[in-house]
């Protein structure tokens, strides 16, 4: 049975300048996985999440329609259903 652990203390972390973006350097405790991060805020505090990526369609389509709502103007056009050719499998 794995022995929980608790969540890592406070720690005060340094705000820099990027160009005319501010960031911080977050200590390795608090190391989100992958590239890219979601943030908000929330009165004074700033939340910052990772970014999950899907693991299935189902997911990725959720993830999608969170991003941007489909709208009736991006469905697909009508499209003539032609009929099919006969072959000969012989």
């Amino acid at each position: 049975m794995p022995v929980p652990t608790s969540p890592p203390l406070p720690r005060e972390a340094r705000l820099f300048r990027n160009n005319r973006s501010q960031a911080i350097r977050i200590p390795v405790e608090f190391e989100l996985p992958g590239d890219r991060a979601l943030i908000r805020r929330d009165g004074d505090r700033l939340i910052i999440e990772p970014i999950k990526k899907p693991t299935n369609i189902r997911e990725l389509l959720s993830a999608w329609r969170e991003k941007e709502p489909f709208k009736p103007e991006d469905q697909f056009p009508d499209v003539e259903d032609k009929p099919v050719d006969p072959e000969d499998v012989f």
